[in-house]
């Protein structure tokens, strides 16, 4: 057998394992473990990204905007635009919260995308963990609006009284799987298309490869896989989009309660 042919290939799910990078361990309170692994160092690197970006959006009181100001303040205007809708004009108290959840969630997406990065939302623990606190968050506030009025929201109006008890019980799992459904969506895009990408990419480098006239017909599925790059691309800003405008739905299921 030709040794040429013989290639390694590591599992695609490898680039999801979080991994320490420094590790302390100290015989303190007991024994004191710290460590910064990837998923933290994206994190911060996501973090910083965020306060540059408006950093560089500081318009120091100049009477023409920059670019980026007005880049920034078009997008700021879009999402306000979209609480707007969801929740009302008089609860924009809540766009400084999606506005930063729409950032952090298309910063991380799009610089998963760079090749040998790390993507924050292929962590399953992140991102169920975000699902699940905003379930939280929105029930307590919920609660604290409306009280013992809250649970009026399992019983649908017009419902005849026989069927109460199997309709709280269905709308009781259907608002109880709010907890992980946000989560699970943002979880499964990301992390199909950046498996379906490395095992594409991983296939497409052992042709070329391959040498001669194998080589240059493997032009034809790669542009297909450059096709692929571009709709992950609009993958990573649509499901941004879609976790925050749901967000922004089920807090106005807590505040109107409907």
């Amino acid at each position: 057998m030709n040794n040429n042919l013989i290639f390694t290939i590591a599992s695609p799910l490898d680039q999801f394992e979080v991994t320490n990078l420094i590790g302390i361990n100290a015989p303190i309170l007991g024994y004191l473990n710290l460590s910064l692994t990837n998923l933290g160092l994206y994190s911060l690197i996501v973090l910083t990204l965020i306060l540059s970006l408006h950093l560089l959006t500081i318009n120091n009181n100049k009477i023409i905007p920059s670019k980026w100001n007005i880049s920034l303040e078009s997008f700021f205007a879009s999402l306000n635009s979209m609480v707007r809708d969801q929740i009302g004009s008089a609860n924009e108290v809540y766009l400084p919260f999606i506005y930063s959840l729409f950032l952090f969630i298309v910063i991380s997406n799009l610089l998963g995308n760079i090749p040998y990065n790390f993507t924050i939302h292929t962590s399953a623990i992140v991102s169920i963990g975000a699902s699940f606190t905003i379930f939280i968050g929105v029930t307590i506030l919920a609660l604290s609006i409306h009280k013992l009025a809250f649970f009026s929201f399992f019983v649908p109006g017009g419902t005849p009284l026989a069927l109460v008890p199997l309709l709280v019980w269905i709308e009781l799992v259907s608002y109880a799987a709010r907890a992980v459904s946000l989560g699970v969506r943002l979880f499964a895009n990301m992390t199909a298309g950046h498996t379906l990408i490395k095992i594409l990419s991983t296939f497409l480098a052992q042709m070329f490869g391959s040498g001669g006239l194998f080589s240059v017909l493997t032009l034809i599925p790669f542009t297909i896989f450059m096709a692929l790059i571009g709709l992950e691309l609009a993958v990573s800003l649509i499901q941004a989009y879609v976790f925050c405008i749901l967000t922004s739905s089920y807090i106005k299921d807590a505040v109107y309660l409907h």
